[in-house]
């Protein structure tokens, strides 16, 4: 996987190669994914933490610390530590989520995988995540992992981005449009 991809640009990019290169190299590409997944999980869910991801107040010892005590407690692996470490002593932790999505992105690509980003209003379950990427398998003839968010404001339906495609089925986006319909008529 070379560096000059447009998909690895970037600040992230560059230590997102860097890590899917050394994961490679030492077969734990799948391992180090699911560190990263679980600590995005755990930084998505905790005020706190992002906190500490985000805030320049924190001295890169007070940062490295806190990260080692997480990442132990959650058992992540040591390459994913020492990637961890490397990030929060060069000062760049406050770009750790645009890295572990970047590695993603690196990762389905070196699958042939698509990624596809699903907004919706409430939790999707299972049975749902499931209909949807056989339908989304289907209409782009490929593989297509889902990662899925939460937005409240969409009131309900779904937003789904597939690289430069977009389908907004949002609530918000309808009501928006008639209003602005509504706008134009009257």
């Amino acid at each position: 996987m070379s560096a000059d991809k447009p998909l690895a640009s970037g600040v992230a990019g560059r230590y997102a190669t860097a890590l899917f290169e050394l994961a490679e190299q030492a077969s734990a590409l799948d391992m180090v994914a699911a560190d990263l997944k679980g600590l995005s999980g755990l930084i998505d869910t905790s005020d706190d933490l992002k906190r500490l991801v985000r805030s320049p107040v924190f001295s890169t010892e007070e940062q490295a610390a806190a990260m080692l005590a997480i990442l132990t407690k959650a058992g992540v692996q040591t390459l994913t530590q020492n990637f961890i470490g490397v990030v929060i002593a060069n000062r760049r932790i406050f770009a750790l989520q645009d890295m572990i999505r970047t590695f993603s992105q690196l990762l389905a690509q070196s699958r042939g995988e698509i990624s596809a980003d699903v907004t919706s209003a409430h939790p999707l379950g299972d049975p749902q995540v499931a209909a949807l990427k056989e339908a989304l398998n289907a209409a782009m003839g490929r593989d297509v992992q889902i990662e899925t968010r939460v937005d409240k404001e969409l009131l309900g339906g779904l937003v789904v981005k597939v690289g430069s495609r977009m389908i907004d089925s949002s609530l918000r986006t309808k009501l928006n449009n008639l209003k602005f319909a509504m706008k134009e008529a009257g």
